[in-house]
């Protein structure tokens, strides 16, 4: 059995990772009687953790926002610098620590006195972000967690999505994951209307609360939901999709082609599979021209040709310049 200090640290950390619990379950977890849940709840509410209780068959344990942080743990600046400095990582996308940031900022707001929530938003209002790349698409901070705290607590989620041509939808999903890329979050749920799993690019939902009721989650799509989302993002949402083989490894391939660009998968030590998609065959080929590696065509026959026609056209385009410079 853990001693006291452990157990506290180890029930302040279950009511962090999930929105309710029962007494009878915190003390499966803990491995003590329900009598000692309830010793060591009052224990946290005097160290200055507002632990809420609600009775009855249905009732339980949540931990809920304070008029200010419990002792021993951030002062009012460290909270801020902590809470700006998680917002900066999950809007970012910085790679590594993206999803990382956004579960922790989910649980560092659910604390947060709100004079605190104040200095952050402010911060965060009035900042402008230099981001590299054209291509990075800026989602809101507050979307992030509010997506992370409905796929931890099991709850439905409304919303309002919006296609690549500007139209709107509302969806009705139960949220299963979130996915971050360099340039892009998505979240990976059961929409409830479509009866199948979808992928949805975090900055086109404008959630829609109140959310819920809870649910049973059901078996993932995929084991790897990196490599489910990315074959999604880089070949299913495509009318043309290819497969080449780079002369190239597949950890050296990976240095040029991203999550939403395709999906590796290595051959040997010299060369590699690349599945991709465009819109048409002819992109398909500019696609894999700038990767800027040998390679050659495994399916399908049509891009060869699309190839074919390529060079024609640029063998063209040099003998009529050698003739001008004659």
């Amino acid at each position: 059995m853990l001693d006291t200090s452990a157990r506290l640290l180890r029930m302040l950390s279950l009511l962090q990772a999930h929105r309710e619990w029962t007494g009878a379950d915190l003390a499966e977890r803990l491995g003590v009687t329900a009598r000692t849940v309830r010793r060591d709840v009052d224990r946290l509410r005097e160290l200055g953790y507002p632990v809420n209780a609600s009775p009855g068959t249905g009732g339980g344990y949540q931990l809920g926002a304070g008029a200010e942080l419990p002792p021993l743990l951030l002062d009012d600046d460290e909270a801020v610098a902590v809470a700006v400095g998680l917002r900066t990582a999950a809007g970012n996308g910085v790679e590594g620590i993206g999803e990382a940031s956004v579960r922790a900022l989910a649980k560092l707001e659910q604390v947060l006195p709100s004079r605190l929530r104040r200095r952050v938003s402010a911060l965060n209002e009035f900042t402008v972000p230099m981001l590299r790349g054209a291509e990075r698409s800026t989602v809101d901070a507050s979307v992030l967690t509010e997506l992370a705290s409905v796929c931890r607590d099991a709850e439905r989620l409304r919303f309002g999505y919006r296609d690549h041509e500007g139209n709107v939808s509302r969806r009705t999903v139960e949220p299963h994951r979130l996915v971050c890329t360099e340039r892009r979050w998505y979240l990976v749920a059961w929409d409830v209307d479509r009866n199948a799993w979808r992928t949805f690019r975090a900055d086109r939902i404008e959630p829609r609360p109140p959310h819920g009721p809870r649910f049973t989650p059901r078996p993932p799509p995929a084991e790897d939901l990196a490599a489910y989302v990315s074959q999604g993002v880089s070949q299913r949402a495509y009318a043309a999709r290819a497969v080449v083989r780079l002369k190239v490894s597949a950890q050296e391939a990976g240095r040029v082609v991203g999550p939403s660009d395709g999906v590796l998968e290595a051959v040997d030590g010299q060369s590699c599979l690349l599945r991709t998609g465009a819109a048409n065959l002819d992109v398909l080929v500019i696609h894999i021209m700038l990767l800027g590696c040998e390679f050659e065509v495994v399916e399908p026959p049509e891009l060869t040709d699309r190839i074919r026609a390529a060079r024609d056209l640029l063998g063209r385009a040099v003998d009529a310049g050698e003739v001008k410079e004659m």
